[in-house]
């Protein structure tokens, strides 16, 4: 509280009395529900040409202080509408990611509360939610008794780590012998982590795929051939447990016996697909993923989280351990028999992302998640059947997860440059009519439309809303309309 004894000078006090912030926060939760429950109202995407609106929007420091409800105003009523409506059911864009409720009760929660989980001994109990919110994904992933994991912001940071794992292991100091290998249609984190690891752009080989997007294993093979010729270092072989391109799963028992057999690390970047390994039907196409050294996982993908929740997993725990483990005067002694966040990442000054992981899966149970996830596959599966049948569409990519690609052709598109042109205008269209949104990606030239169904509010309505428009933009197109 404010000192106000007699000559004291007078400073603000930050706190808020319990009945105010009660206001507050029903004020936040009020405008948070209306938001959700009028989230089928909204256009997929929003307008997004807000250049004049970023300019009035820029402002100095403020002196004085402001009100929850204007700032509440100028969020719910002015800003959040102009963007994509990642949480929408009708945005089968990039690889959506849903925000599911509980996660944002959870990090309301982590907040408010604001405990230190830096290191196990600050909050015990805590760090224990989040380690066994990581072995519950060890469990899902079938990985071994043994492996260790970290929560990250994404599958970037995981890939990071998990490159740095690797780099230790095979290489030591000597980083520019060191070559990594991945598919064209491997995520670009996977060189730009390689860099952050010291492993520069002329030490990443990139491996052609097959008709169906999967990496080549014969020619995998004859590379890491060629480099051992060379006198360099082969050590990582970075797959793919569905691209972002066309959603292709690599063979990934295939790549398995490879590194076995020449002695390198398997990372398998399952970002996107790896929580399909829950659903029967999806499991058998992920066959082998369980043998990789490390794994990237992205809840805020296949868990439906908020965007910045990333994990990774690694097989030899103590590969992880390594590479992190440290100490300072300051700090208590490292422990081993409890998780220690510190001890198996880069932070030290981290959040809690663990508790939204740990609530979503409480709450939803393992029954939850591969129901939801048996039905995005069956949702592609259907619509990518539907969207075969419409005049002028070829499918490029059949949804091998629940992500499908595709282009137009017709009478009058002759040249690559025609049907690239018109199936650019296919995407746009369709997302400018404000049930759907969809994107398109460049394939060795060939522009592709595209469509991944992986929110968790995305149902039978919305497919059927998005092979509808499909349908009348593809016609108008080929008529010259």
């Amino acid at each position: 509280m404010t000192d106000t004894s007699v000559g004291a000078p007078e400073y603000p006090d930050l706190e808020f009395a319990p009945d105010v912030m009660r206001a507050m926060g029903h004020a936040v939760v009020d405008r948070s529900v209306a938001h959700i429950a009028a989230i089928n109202d909204q256009p997929a995407r929003g307008d997004i040409d807000a250049a004049e609106l970023c300019r009035a929007l820029r402002e100095g420091v403020p002196e004085a202080p402001t009100e929850l409800e204007p700032l509440l105003d100028l969020l719910f009523e002015r800003l959040i509408s102009r963007s994509f409506t990642t949480t929408g059911p009708g945005y089968l864009a990039y690889i959506p990611g849903g925000g599911v409720y509980p996660a944002a009760l959870a990090d309301f929660i982590a907040d408010v509360t604001n405990r230190y989980t830096g290191v196990w001994t600050a909050a015990p109990a805590l760090v224990q939610l989040e380690a066994n919110a990581l072995e519950w994904l060890r469990e899902w992933m079938q990985f071994p008794v043994g492996t260790a994991g970290l929560f990250t912001t994404g599958g970037s940071m995981a890939t990071f780590n998990a490159i740095l794992c690797a780099r230790e292991r095979y290489l030591g100091t000597e980083l520019r012998q060191g070559t990594l290998y991945t598919s064209t249609q491997g995520h670009h984190c996977i060189a730009k982590a390689a860099k952050l690891a010291g492993i520069f752009h002329d030490r990443v080989r990139t491996i052609a795929v097959d008709g169906d997007f999967r990496m080549r294993v014969d020619a995998l093979a004859a590379a890491i051939d060629e480099d051992r010729r060379r006198g360099l270092r082969p050590f990582l072989v970075a797959s793919s447990a569905g691209t972002t391109n066309t959603g292709a799963v690599d063979p990934l028992d295939a790549i398995a016996d490879v590194c076995a057999e020449q002695g390198l690390w398997h990372h398998v970047d399952g970002a996107y697909g790896a929580f399909f390994n829950l659903p029967d039907a999806t499991r058998p196409i992920l066959h082998g993923m369980s043998r990789g050294d490390s794994l990237t996982l992205d809840p805020h993908k296949g868990m439906f989280l908020p965007y910045g929740t990333g994990a990774l997993l690694v097989r030899d725990g103590e590969a992880l351990r390594q590479v992190h483990a440290a100490t300072a005067g300051y700090l208590p002694p490292n422990q081993s028999e409890f998780y220690d966040p510190a001890q198996y990442g880069p932070e030290l000054s981290r959040g809690f992302p663990g508790l939204r992981v740990w609530m979503a899966i409480k709450m939803y149970g393992t029954t939850g998640y591969r129901g939801a996830l048996a039905e995005k596959r069956a949702l592609a599966v259907w619509a990518a059947e539907q969207v075969a049948g419409i005049p002028g569409v070829v499918i490029d990519a059949a949804p091998q997860l629940s992500l499908f690609a595709f282009h137009l052709e017709g009478d009058g598109l002759t040249t690559l440059e025609a049907r690239n042109d018109a199936t650019e205008r296919l995407v746009e269209r369709v997302t400018a009519r404000g049930r759907v949104m969809i994107t398109g990606c460049t394939v060795d030239g060939r522009f592709l439309a595209r469509i991944c169904v992986l929110s968790f509010r995305t149902h039978r309505a919305h497919m059927e809303a998005c092979v509808a428009d499909v349908s009348e933009v593809a016609a108008a197109i080929l008529s010259g309309a």
